[in-house]
């Protein structure tokens, strides 16, 4: 079974990390173009990203997210864009010419702490665009929050609509990690039991054709005590969790219920830590549901960080998908 893999990267991965990863993608979704009230493009230099990828088969998309020039969410200047039909039809031709000047496979939107206000418009402009897109070849994909019902409060939730962005969007991809972070307490980033309620809300309002479930591939290095509001996590990649444990000496564990490994120790000044990450086992437990539900596939935040042995377990499991035009999708 040949599933599709798309993966986040900044434009400053280091090229063996690049090269080395390129091969099991399908898609590289490049981070992150912004957007002003006028309907510009705050461009990104992703030229290193793009020969690479199209050398290797991989469909280069352009990441837009809701953020300003100083690179933050910006909720308000979603709205304002949203919220006016001639800025949205700006930013939809900006996009375009942006995608034929750089030779690139189409879109990714990533709006993140939407208005609740700004869910259907939101919705509807991700539809023009690709209205305007698919006849012309180019896909259009969107990141939504990790909900498990339709009216879920908070503003990370409440600005994605799945059922409409399902019927908008050709491709959707559901941030299914974060639930350990960094100013959060110590738990799994990604744990199955949770990923799995997410999925089961997921594939009642999206085609899971259209689905690819989020896979983070790093973890959290938590002091102990957790204080709420103070306590902030360092983030390291999978590899460097493995290799600290070797250092001082902890027994990883795994837990059963989160399939996801652990491990606590004590620093040199004698304060606990804990650390959860992913590994061969828990990768295979998020991809095991890949079948299960009939996915399209994958999607990781984010590749910065070469994992061997994630790929070797997906590939162990499936073939990836190289997509002859990005319009295969739709």
């Amino acid at each position: 079974m040949d599933i599709l893999v798309n993966g986040y990267m900044y434009p400053f991965v280091g090229p063996q990390v690049l090269w080395a990863t390129l091969p099991n993608l399908s898609m590289l979704s490049m981070f992150t173009y912004g957007i002003t009230a006028e309907g510009e493009l705050v461009q990104l230099n992703d030229e290193a990203l793009i020969g690479p990828a199209k050398a290797n088969g991989v469909v280069p998309l352009m990441v837009i997210a809701a953020m300003n020039k100083e690179g933050t969410f910006d909720s308000g200047l979603a709205g304002l864009v949203l919220n006016n039909p001639e800025t949205r039809a700006k930013l939809i031709e900006n996009i375009l010419k942006n995608i034929q000047t750089k030779g690139l496979g189409g879109v990714d939107f990533d709006f993140e702490f939407l208005f609740p206000k700004d869910r259907e418009a939101y919705a509807s402009f991700v539809g023009e665009t690709a209205q305007r897109l698919n006849p012309l070849g180019y896909m259009v994909a969107v990141a939504l929050a990790p909900k498990t019902y339709a009216e879920q409060p908070g503003l990370l939730y409440e600005g994605h609509d799945y059922a409409l962005m399902g019927q908008a969007a050709n491709l959707t991809l559901l941030m299914t990690y974060e639930w350990g972070y960094m100013f959060g307490p110590p738990m799994a980033v990604a744990p199955v039991n949770l990923v799995r309620k997410v999925l089961d809300f997921g594939v009642t309002q999206i085609p899971p054709s259209k689905i690819l479930m989020g896979i983070p591939n790093y973890g959290y290095d938590w002091t102990l005590p957790f204080v709420q509001g103070e306590s902030v996590a360092e983030k390291i990649s999978n590899t460097e969790a493995v290799e600290r444990a070797a250092r001082v000496g902890a027994e990883i564990q795994y837990d059963q219920v989160a399939q996801a490994p652990f491990y606590r120790y004590f620093d040199a000044s004698g304060r606990e830590h804990e650390v959860w990450f992913e590994n061969e086992a828990s990768i295979r437990a998020k991809l095991n549901l890949v079948a299960e539900y009939g996915l399209a596939g994958v999607s990781y935040w984010n590749l910065m960080d070469y994992f061997p042995g994630n790929w070797e377990v997906l590939h162990s499991m499936f073939g990836v998908r190289k997509l002859g035009s990005p319009s295969d999708v739709f």
